[in-house]
């Protein structure tokens, strides 16, 4: 019997009939039989590869064979948007075989959420944050709601497994499993890794386990690095450039994204934009504008990188570059989707180190390199929220469960720290204990009560933000940092438009606006980003041998690379390459910022002013010194803890000796991160 064949035969004909399609694709046909069998699975495709009728298809086709019940199918992923634009297709494909999909996010109303309570779909297409949710409201009956669910789908898994959503997530699966007679086929789809067996193994850590297809790279691509030097000269550029086709423009922060969607405006140039920090209403304008625009440009952050389907999308322009490959691929794989039509890119560099970070990220594409996906390391503060969410999901329960829960959800970290963080959450009253019960104690209370306990939904940190309103529409969400100062009149940038603050009333946290003619700033705090040894090693690697074949230098950026050969000097012979800066010594690594970071922190023992960035540091000459070894010696003052642990969301709940850990392994190389390198190796 073929794979095609082993399908239930109601999907047999759909396929064929209905959808179609003379056959399936490789990836999808290979993923049948693993799937039928129960096994847990990562199906590997390019972008656009089919990753999602891979496992939508023998899914249903399992659901049908073995008549599952009620809500038998989670499908998660990380984006709102990509969840809105699966619904329509997910919920064609089961619906030609008699079967539902419904969608749980933020953005769905509550009679929508309270009919599919009643109505249950046989596929829920949601966040972990809403899994969380709904594990903790009161309104959800937990075992008749989760109690029939036999397989989970995880689209953009790299994704996740990038930071510390992917503990989470990974931990709400496994809780899920307290209300099902079996465990969760788990299903991982990702376009972009290097490292998919250890990345499954990590998804799935128990059972059996299979990896289906191939994400290799390829470097058939039109790649262009123009250096611009502004933003405003970016503008520029893509107004003149593309006219009549529609273009999508990301940019690396929300600032950026609404400064440039602004400039083009006033060039008269259609535009949506669509970022984190705008209304639900904002965000579908640019979603739709994928379907259905032609002659546009469509502004957005990392939130339109995900898995979309952009239809015919035919032209990717990048404001200043990603730090990473996986990004570059996701966001140029957005194009090309056409027959007969070519992925693309265009870099549009504002900076000298922008400029450098695209030569880096387009070297190692252009050797077929790409990152390997790995969760940070050291969860401490994650395995602390869990224990929160799961005291609020049970009421009270025995230490010796909190434990056993742990081990399950987090079998990297050693078993003696449960104990040790358990206590200490206990004696700083996140917990209370009588008589070897916890319940959840008055400081979780008074740090994340709010809002039926919002904040402990998720495990990043988000700004308190402003709602800015327009009359009866929401337009999207202000930091409160922009509002401050004595300005006459304040006027903000917001959706790509203008508006003047007419009144904040702070107690409701809403900015009332009107339109504006022009004028405005927008600003949203955010950190710093990391760039990885590999990546500032492949910006060494171009500067030494020169751009990729695959990669088109404009004449600008000709003239940019030519400045900084000669202005570095950097030699393929040269570990380090230094040169005096007033009384200082800088000296180029290209070792990343977890290393740089480490050099730093050596060399200011002493109480010398030390600079560091991904690729230098900075530094008296007579007191810097490289060294790879003694890592067993590196200690944070109190201070420097307090600094790092206000990144770390939860990390007031962790004691200070697995804080640290935490701290290390993630931010310098030292014991811990060799440790933990050994384990995964």
């Amino acid at each position: 019997m073929s794979e095609f064949e082993q399908l239930h035969p109601s999907l047999q004909y759909h396929v064929v009939n209905t959808l179609g399609w003379s056959t399936l694709r490789p990836t999808q046909l290979a993923a049948i039989p693993p799937i039928h069998a129960g096994s847990h699975c990562l199906l590997l495709a390019p972008t656009a590869g089919g990753k999602t009728e891979a496992a939508a298809i023998p899914i249903l086709s399992r659901m049908l064979r073995e008549s599952w019940p009620g809500t038998s199918v989670l499908y998660i992923c990380p984006i709102k948007a990509l969840l809105n634009n699966l619904e329509h297709r997910l919920t064609h494909y089961a619906g030609l075989v008699g079967r539902t999909v419904e969608v749980w996010h933020g953005d769905v109303s509550q009679s929508r959420k309270k009919k599919a309570l009643k109505e249950a779909p046989d596929i829920l297409l949601t966040t972990p944050e809403s899994i969380e949710a709904m594990l903790i409201s009161v309104r959800v009956d937990r075992p008749t709601w989760f109690g029939n669910l036999r397989a989970v789908v995880v689209d953009e898994l790299h994704a996740f497994a990038a930071d510390d959503r992917g503990w989470h997530m990974r931990s709400v699966l496994q809780r899920l499993e307290h209300y099902l007679p079996q465990p969760l086929q788990r299903i991982g789809l990702s376009a972009t890794v290097s490292n998919p067996v250890e990345l499954l193994e990590w998804f799935a850590p128990v059972g059996d386990r299979c990896v289906v297809g191939s994400a290799s790279v390829s470097t058939d691509a039109d790649v262009t690095i123009d250096h611009v030097g502004t933003l405003e000269n970016a503008a520029t550029v893509i107004s003149r450039l593309h006219r009549g086709e529609k273009r999508l423009v990301f940019c690396d922060s929300r600032s950026s994204a609404e400064q440039l969607s602004s400039m083009l405006r006033s060039k008269e140039v259609r535009t949506f934009v669509s970022h984190a920090s705008l209304s639900a209403s904002e965000r579908r304008q640019a979603e739709t504008a994928f379907g259905e625009e032609k002659d546009c440009v469509i502004v957005a952050t990392s939130t339109l990188e995900l898995g979309i389907d952009v239809g015919d999308l035919d032209r990717v322009i990048q404001i200043d570059s990603p730090s990473t490959v996986s990004s570059f691929l996701q966001r140029m794989g957005r194009t090309g989707r056409r027959s007969g039509s070519q992925r693309n890119c265009l870099f549009l560099t504002t900076n000298q180190d922008a400029f450098l970070l695209a030569l880096g990220v387009t070297h190692l594409w252009s050797q077929a390199w790409v990152e390997a996906a790995r969760p940070p390391d050291e969860p401490w503060p994650i395995a602390a929220q869990q224990i929160l969410a799961a005291t609020l999901e049970r009421g009270e329960w025995p230490v010796n469960e909190v434990v056993e829960l742990l081990s399950c959800c987090f079998p990297e970290l050693p078993p003696e720290g449960f104990k040790s963080l358990i206590n200490h959450m206990i004696q700083q009253a996140y917990l209370d204990c009588t008589e070897g019960l916890v319940r959840i104690g008055q400081c979780t209370e008074h740090e994340f009560g709010r809002g039926h306990y919002r904040d402990l939904l998720a495990s990043f940190s988000g700004a308190q933000l402003l709602t800015g309103r327009c009359g009866s529409a929401e337009v999207g969400y202000i930091d409160p940092t922009v509002l401050t100062g004595e300005e006459p009149q304040r006027l903000l940038l917001l959706a790509g438009r203008s508006w003047l603050v007419k009144e904040i009333e702070w107690s409701k946290r809403t900015v009332w606006l009107e339109p504006a003619k022009e004028g405005g700033k927008a600003r949203w705090m955010g950190g710093a980003r990391s760039l990885s040894r590999e990546v500032c090693q492949g910006i060494r690697a171009a500067l030494v041998d020169g751009p990729s074949s695959y990669v088109h230098l404009s004449q600008r950026g000709k003239s940019e690379f030519a400045v900084l050969t000669e202005e570095l000097g950097v030699s393929a012979g040269d570990h380090f390459m230094s040169r005096k800066e007033g009384g200082q010594m800088r000296t180029w690594t290209f070792a990343g910022t977890k290393q740089n970071r480490t050099y730093a922190r050596k060399a200011a023992k002493g109480g010398a002013s030390v600079k560091f960035d991904a690729l230098s540091v900075q530094a008296p000459a007579t007191v810097f010194l490289f060294t790879d070894g003694d890592y067993e010696t590196l200690q944070l003052s109190p201070h420097e803890q307090e600094l790092f642990a206000e990144e770390l969301k939860f990390g007031s709940c962790v004691p200070p000796n697995l804080l640290v850990r935490t701290i290390l392994a993630r931010n310098f190389i030292d014991s811990v991160t060799c440790a933990s390198s050994r384990r995964s190796s």
